[in-house]
């Protein structure tokens, strides 16, 4: 087993992170300073983070929150702002969150300690949908709507096709619902900016075929055997 896959399945990051980590040279397998590629046989290779060893989690907790504006999606933020884990009980297990909303986003969080599933539900290859609820500050014209579904550039880079839905509209703004399978850095918002329209809304209600319902703003549960069986198979 690769090492950035042993610390994801042990908790301690995800993949992405564990690459991060062990760059940084604090990552030892048998007393060596670890490299990245480098591999891992289980339950005979010593590894230790940060003076730390490591164990794989045999036990994986999934939990659902339903995340309010005001937070960033890290488990330290660098400029003192509040993070989600600011929200989980103090006895919850060591967590981390899936995926990113923004600071000024909110709704559907996955949170776990299960390495493979953050892979699976962030990795762009794999193309999981996710759902938002999108309020704009003027109309969306029909125009605007063809131009997002086609896709539009952002940053030099077309976005790929999307279901962007009409739910209501009026002279103060739209209200839509927007699924997109890609996950770039404040991607609807700069989709909207694209049609020289500007999001004041921007609400996660879907991951798949998960549903944020039974949440209020802050609150968190574990997922059901039923939703985790769902996510894994996505």
């Amino acid at each position: 087993m690769r090492i950035n896959k042993f610390l994801a399945e042990s908790g301690v990051c995800s993949r992405r992170g564990a690459d991060e980590l062990i760059k940084t040279g604090v990552v030892k397998i048998n007393g060596k300073i670890a490299n990245l590629g480098d591999e891992v046989s289980v339950g005979e290779d010593y590894v230790v983070v940060n003076g730390k060893p490591i164990n794989v989690v045999k036990k994986y907790d999934y939990y659902i929150m339903n995340k309010p504006k005001g937070y960033v999606c890290t488990v330290k933020d660098d400029k003192g702002r509040k993070t989600v884990m600011d929200l989980l009980p103090s006895n919850a297990k060591r967590l981390f969150p899936v995926g990113r909303l923004d600071y000024d986003s909110e709704g559907l969080l996955i949170l776990t300690n299960d390495g493979n599933l953050t892979f699976k539900l962030t990795h762009p290859k794999n193309e999981i949908p996710k759902t938002y609820l999108v309020k704009t500050e003027k109309p969306v014209s029909e125009d605007d709507l063809s131009k997002l579904r086609s896709g539009v550039y952002i940053d030099g880079v077309k976005t790929k096709k999307c279901n962007v839905k009409l739910v209501e509209t009026d002279k103060t703004g739209s209200k839509l619902h927007v699924t997109i399978s890609e996950g770039r850095n404040r991607q609807i918002r700069k989709m909207f900016e694209t049609v020289n329209n500007c999001v004041c809304l921007l609400k996660r209600i879907k991951i798949g075929d998960l549903k944020l319902t039974g949440l209020n703003r802050g609150e968190i549960r574990q997922l059901s055997p039923i939703e985790v069986d769902y996510l894994i198979n996505l």
